[in-house]
């Protein structure tokens, strides 16, 4: 992301250092170039100082970064040479001093130097992009197909071609360091994913059961060495929506698809839950003598308001995509508006009950509902009116997300950017001499 002047901006890019590291990658960080290292002290530091060029704006010089964080002038430029050699920051063109003395150098992170990988499998499509520190996307790929009821071996398959193809044109693109290093793979997927040990658990739509993705992708060459990291799709969604700039701190985003994805956000942290799985707001009941779900219960609420039921329910192809509903909605078709009266009174009704038990005073619609917030918020704001008990002091807001293309997959790439945040010791070669500047 760049700001006016076409210069790398810090605070807009990536804002990684407000956010810890919640979800459970595998070994994200490399292995250390030695069995143990002294110095925890340093690396501390370090990563103080990386953590204030991250999420500065403007960029800070080595004198601002002092000035905040209480290091010395020598200890912060002696570990901003090291994060220079590493590639992690790099340096502006020098501004002027107001007073009389040296021009200060601005700090930002570097761009293309390092690579974090977001994927997602979900129902209709797989895709993966790669985030640099600085917050530019710098490839992505998607491709889309039916993955309903799918064996879980050949979609990880495709997914790992379509990496594959996404690595190819990093190597290809030219650029003065070379081509960036991989910091890890993040993988979003529509379901029930274990924190704890990592495997997807439970994915209805898709009809996984029980796989270990990260074992069936590290068959593939082009992830062997690559780290890899799993999470339910909305969380990762949301954690891309807490990171834009003036998103609110605290809400609940809901994320729809063909299946109905939910993430807390609380003071800017996305809550997982003890296990990862937290958020399955799609199979929630709206109607117990409703229509067989695909998780096997019935009268859920993706039956109401999922991709595949709206376009159903509008008389209209499910291959379609959301915008043909719109269309359809603003042409002031009957079948189109039913649908989404239907489906929006139910979505109201689902999360009003979360409301009244998780008290958040913000909704987010994101996925195929932020293109249909005219048409949905104001039917979840009436259900929230009636059905929350606080809704007489308190009215919760319901607005579109601002993060939409690629929410998941970004949200992905910025949990690998953050595990070099909180560890960036690991890809700094402390044993290796700073450079020699000026």
């Amino acid at each position: 992301m760049r700001s006016d002047d076409g210069r790398p901006r810090a605070a807009t890019a990536v804002r990684l250092g407000g956010t810890p590291v919640d979800a459970p990658w595998r070994g994200a960080a490399p292995a250390r170039a030695a069995p143990a290292r002294q110095g925890s002290l340093r690396e501390h530091n370090l990563q103080v100082v990386l953590a204030r060029v991250v999420d500065a704006d403007p960029p800070p010089s080595r004198a601002d970064i002092a000035a905040a964080t209480g290091l010395t002038r020598s200890a912060v430029s002696a570990l901003v040479d090291r994060l220079i050699t590493a590639g992690l920051v790099a340096e502006l063109a020098p501004v002027p001093p107001q007073r009389a003395g040296r021009p200060a150098v601005p700090l930002v992170p570097a761009r293309r130097a390092f690579a974090a990988l977001g994927a997602e499998v979900n129902v209709d499509y797989v895709g993966v992009l790669a985030l640099d520190l600085a917050g530019d996307v710098l490839a992505r790929r998607q491709v889309w197909g039916d993955f309903r009821g799918s064996d879980p071996v050949t979609v990880l398959a495709r997914l790992a071609a379509v990496v594959e193809e996404l690595l190819a044109e990093l190597v290809a693109e030219p650029a003065p360091g070379g081509p960036p290093r991989i910091a890890g793979m993040g993988l979003a997927l529509p379901g029930l994913v274990d924190r704890v040990t990592g495997p997807l658990r439970l994915a209805p739509n898709l009809g996984w059961r029980d796989v270990d993705v990260v074992a069936i992708l590290g068959t593939h060459a082009p992830l062997t060495g690559i780290a890899i990291g799993l999470a339910n799709e909305a969380n990762l969604a949301a954690r891309a929506e807490a990171r834009t700039a003036g998103a609110d701190r605290s809400f609940l985003y809901v994320s729809g698809e063909v299946g109905i994805g939910a993430a807390i956000v609380l003071d800017g942290e996305v809550f997982f839950g003890q296990h990862g799985w937290s958020g399955e707001l799609g199979h929630t009941v709206v109607d117990p003598a409703g229509p067989r779900c695909s998780c096997g219960s019935t009268g859920c609420l993706e039956q109401y308001a999922g991709k595949d039921a709206l376009l159903r329910s509008a008389g209209l192809d499910v291959a379609l995509p959301i915008e043909a509903l719109r269309a359809a909605a603003h042409a002031g078709d009957p079948g189109a508006v039913a649908a989404l009266a239907t489906g929006g009174r139910a979505l109201g009704i689902a999360i009003a009950n979360f409301v009244n038990l998780v008290d958040v005073e913000q909704i987010v619609l994101g996925g195929i509902y932020a293109p249909l917030v005219d048409h949905l918020a104001p039917l979840v704001t009436e259900e929230l009116g009636t059905r929350v008990l606080a809704a007489p002091w308190k009215q919760a807001g319901v607005r579109a997300a601002r993060s939409r293309q690629d929410a998941a997959m970004t949200g992905a790439a910025l949990t690998v950017l953050s595990t070099i945040l909180t560890d960036p010791a690991a890809w700094v070669p402390f044993d290796a001499p700073p450079p020699e500047l000026g």
